[in-house]
């Protein structure tokens, strides 16, 4: 038996921010306090202790297989890198958001979903990994073969998270075909031309396979207990089709009518702390503060930067209109992540769950991560 004890350090629990201390055995927490604490105890200092933070949709595994434009780096560094540099933002649970898009005509999509895949189980049978490291698909409901791709990753490894995508031009998050055009013309650099095939490709596919696909990965997904995500939400009608669907989170809906609507339908609203941390969406939809002061924000997901989640949840709770308490900012980014997954044991500072912490200063303003455990192990 593994006894270790943090001391004088402001513990941020579900409802409050407690000065104390916090007793792990054997990778659980097993007693919080403030009275006397044993001697060679840890003494943090005054900092923070939260409570690890999880992480249900990032991409950024994939912009270190890729690092940059027709270079491919090599998968188990990749990897690697990538969950350093999670483990290092204070997320000691991480679902991999990878892509199942096939489509050689995709702007701006890398693939390799399944080599990605098969890298983390790997990486994470050798115990090479800091996190735990979960599997969710990306599906491009308009895709050709996406339901196949996507099936094949299902049964490969075990996938906890399936969000159902639409980028065609006209809808959801591009509810204008000049909103696509301009969006990607302008990331990618193609010409007028090479858009127009794309654009009447991509409207083509949507009208042959979006309404079956969608159809077909919702009856696999519950039918293997997978959790539901819906993405770009824009309209009641958007809403209503993934009450139908049974969706479990909606991921960053771009207007406060469907992040309304779907939290009011028990949908967990999920927006990312880079819209947090930078004031407002860079896409120009709704602002991730304006759902939060509505009340109707229940998760943030670091989406491209990984140390935007830890930033974003004390953004939050320091915004001086409409401020949260740390404790509930906090929430954010930990427990209800967790439930929303079905993730239990985590997220918490609480008697009996799983000791996933990380120490954290406050430096310029800034939380700066100075260490963090998972299940009592150091790991970053």
């Amino acid at each position: 038996m593994t006894e270790t004890v943090f001391a004088n350090a402001r513990l941020v629990l579900p409802d409050e921010v407690l000065h104390g201390h916090l007793v792990v055995r054997d990778g659980l927490i097993t007693a919080i306090g403030t009275g006397a604490v044993p001697a060679g105890a840890i003494d943090l200092g005054g900092d923070y202790l939260l409570p690890g933070l999880v992480e249900l949709h990032t991409d950024h595994v994939e912009t270190h297989l890729f690092p940059r434009p027709r270079v491919k780096w090599n998968a188990l560094a990749a990897v690697l890198a990538y969950d350093a540099q999670i483990a290092t933002s204070g997320i000691t649970t991480v679902f991999d958001s990878l892509r199942v898009w096939p489509d050689t005509r995709a702007v701006g999509v890398d693939g390799d979903a399944a080599e990605l895949a098969a890298t983390l189980k790997t990486a994470g049978a050798q115990g090479l990994l800091r996190a735990e490291h979960f599997v969710h698909l990306r599906c491009e409901v308009a895709a050709d073969g996406v339901v196949e791709d996507a099936q094949a990753l299902m049964e490969a490894g075990e996938v906890r998270l399936v969000s159902l995508m639409d980028h065609t031009p006209g809808q959801r998050q591009f509810l204008t075909v000049h909103h696509f055009r301009s969006y990607y013309m302008k990331k990618s650099g193609i010409t007028e031309e090479e858009m127009d095939v794309i654009v009447a490709a991509r409207l083509e596919a949507h009208a042959n396979h979006a309404r079956p696909n969608r159809a077909r990965l919702v009856e696999l997904s519950r039918a293997r207990g997978i959790v539901l995500a819906s993405h770009d939400d824009a309209t009641e009608a958007h809403v209503a089709e993934a009450v139908a669907d049974g969706i479990a989170i909606a991921e960053f809906p771009t207007t406060v009518e469907a992040a309304a609507g779907s939290h009011a339908a028990g949908i967990r609203v999920l927006m990312g702390a880079p819209n947090v941390v930078r004031g407002g969406s860079h896409a120009g939809n709704v602002a991730a503060h304006d759902l939060a002061r509505a009340g109707v924000l229940d998760i943030l997901s670091s989406d491209y930067v990984p140390a935007s989640l830890l930033m974003g949840a004390f953004a939050l709770a320091g915004a001086e209109e409409g401020a949260m308490g740390l404790p509930e900012a906090v929430r954010l980014v930990s427990a209800n992540p967790a439930a929303a997954v079905g993730l239990g044991d985590r997220g918490r500072l609480a008697p009996g769950l799983r000791a996933d912490l990380l120490q954290v200063s406050p430096v310029a303003g800034l939380p700066a991560v100075r260490r963090v455990w998972r299940a009592g192990e150091r790991v970053a």
